[in-house]
């Protein structure tokens, strides 16, 4: 069995994308970028490819991460800049991602709008950009948009989180849900 994958994964800002898969564990590496389909979705839009570990965590996790972490179920103006989708690499990674949509499709109130597309091309942020939260996360973007982000991933998701990967002010967020568990 492979232990290593890769999907890919767009919803909002790509700075934000890449700062909460950032964070997991099992996550070996994240690329952020611009991913493109094929046909009506040939366009690029800002997206992260997540490389993972399945022995770590699986495709099932990232995915409930991916939707609890952006807008899923808002069919907002910005959608051709921020498509929410989830790209496949394989046939059989299409069928679970389908899989894995419908089983969360209950928690929300409203339709998901993310869609599965054929991952078809990538091209990668400028540098000065990549790792944006790592290197800034005191910028005003990042305190107004990424850690709202990761602490709803702490809040519901502790368990995926590598508390290394979080920075300080977050970890207390961290530790007073484990206390309570």
């Amino acid at each position: 069995m492979v232990s290593k994958t890769k999907i890919a994964l767009g919803g909002g800002c790509h700075w934000c994308t890449e700062a909460v898969f950032q964070a997991l564990k099992g996550v070996v590496k994240v690329e952020q970028g611009y991913v493109a389909s094929i046909k009506e979705n040939e366009s690029f839009s800002e997206a992260i490819i997540v490389h993972f570990n399945t022995k770590v965590i699986t495709l099932k996790d990232l995915i409930e991460v991916h939707l609890h972490t952006h807008k899923s179920s808002s069919a907002h103006s910005m959608r051709h800049k921020y498509r929410s989708a989830v790209y496949y690499f394989s046939e059989e990674q299409k069928i679970e991602a389908s899989t894995i949509l419908n089983t969360f499709q209950p928690e929300f109130k409203h339709q998901l709008v993310t869609k599965i597309y054929r991952f078809s091309e990538f091209k990668a942020s400028r540098e000065a950009i990549q790792n944006y939260y790592l290197k800034n996360p005191n910028k005003p973007f990042c305190e107004r948009f990424i850690n709202p982000k990761l602490e709803i991933l702490l809040h519901q998701f502790s368990e995926l989180v590598a508390s290394e990967r979080i920075p300080e002010k977050l970890k207390t967020i961290k530790k007073q849900i484990n206390d309570n568990n």
